[in-house]
């Protein structure tokens, strides 16, 4: 996969100097006390009897608007001088991905109930399918598709940039939906056939399972051999712990009960694929060691991200600044004219 460019924009309002606001705060303390203070009288009265009705309703009327017009015309300023904006920021994401092709086995002995979940038992595949989904939404910016296999292989989803999709697929994927057995060979050959034609930089095969190749017509080494030849590396996983472990099945009464079994396990096998593919193999004999197994090869392969942002923003002070002047102007022309104080 060629490296890809996309942009993520945002729109938003916003302030150059969101500071300067804090100065609202002040015209309120200044109404309080211009209304404490009062005004200087022009005109001594020998009682005040004489003009009390008029001041009353000068008062309530032309001073209270009067004195809107200036705290109003303040408050203008103060926002113009913050200066606001309006604007959107772009990203442009330049990513070099990874092709990933995660083969999961899914035969009889994926059952047993050897990994947990929390405190309580869980089976193994289960475990797989969890810790599968956080390492794909690990890795937003690659291309991942998964095969299943037993008896066979089959292809749950090919390589796709739409996790979401991608993970709705993995949750359908169960045992016993085709033959049991461990078709190793089989599933590395269809991994290998999904990836020789990509142009992505780096390919890789995860390949997970917990058993020895026992079906399929292609031989493990050989496919692996055929995957390094295209340039394919290969990590492989063993699942589960060793020796005799709790599976359930039904007895004729139809309960649920455990058998401790022992499963063919060849681990010799899984070391050669990786160093064939010039990557690594794990041994993951629990929820923790195949949590930390993902993380790993997630740390081994990272991919390449670069993120370049610009912004576009448009100043909206001058039309504040407007209506600053245009309240001043009200107030300058009505204490003139209509409400004229007398000196």
């Amino acid at each position: 996969m060629n490296p890809f460019l996309f942009l993520a924009a945002g729109m938003g309002f916003s302030f150059a100097y969101p500071w300067v606001l804090a100065a609202l705060l002040l015209l309120p303390v200044l109404a309080l006390l211009r209304g404490k203070l009062g005004g200087t009288p022009g005109i001594l009265f020998s009682s005040t009897q004489l003009v009390v009705a008029v001041g009353k309703k000068r008062r309530s009327r032309a001073g209270a608007v009067l004195s809107s017009l200036v705290y109003g015309a303040m408050a203008f300023l103060i926002v113009a001088i913050a200066r606001p904006q309006l604007g959107r920021t772009l990203e442009h994401v330049q990513a070099s991905g990874v092709d990933i092709m995660l083969v999961l086995d899914v035969s009889g002995s994926m059952a047993a109930e050897d990994y947990t979940i929390g405190s309580s038992r869980a089976n193994r595949i289960d475990v797989v399918k969890r810790v599968t989904q956080q390492f794909i939404e690990a890795r937003p910016n690659d291309r991942i598709g998964i095969i299943a296999f037993a008896g066979r292989p089959y292809l749950v989803s090919p390589l796709t940039l739409d996790h979401d999709w991608l993970i709705r697929n993995l949750d359908r994927v169960q045992l016993g939906l085709v033959e049991d057995g461990t078709a190793i060979g089989s599933a590395l050959a269809s991994a290998v056939a999904r990836l020789k034609d990509r142009d992505a930089k780096t390919k890789l095969i995860v390949l997970l399972t917990d058993g020895a190749n026992n079906a399929g017509k292609v031989l493990p080494l050989t496919a692996a051999e055929a995957g390094k030849a295209l340039g394919i590396k290969f990590y492989t996983i063993g699942a589960g712990s060793n020796g005799p472990v709790p599976v359930p099945m039904k007895d004729p009464f139809g309960r649920t009960v455990y058998q401790k079994v022992v499963f063919d396990f060849d681990e010799k096998l899984l070391d050669q694929i990786a160093k064939i593919g010039d990557g690594k193999y794990f041994r993951a004999a629990d929820t923790r060691s195949l949590d930390g197994t993902f993380r790993e090869i997630d740390r081994l392969e990272k991919t390449k991200v670069e993120v370049e942002k610009t912004a576009d923003y448009h100043d909206y002070f001058q039309w504040l600044l407007l209506a600053s002047f245009l309240f001043l102007a009200a107030e300058a022309f009505l204490s003139q004219t209509l409400w004229r104080r007398i000196p």
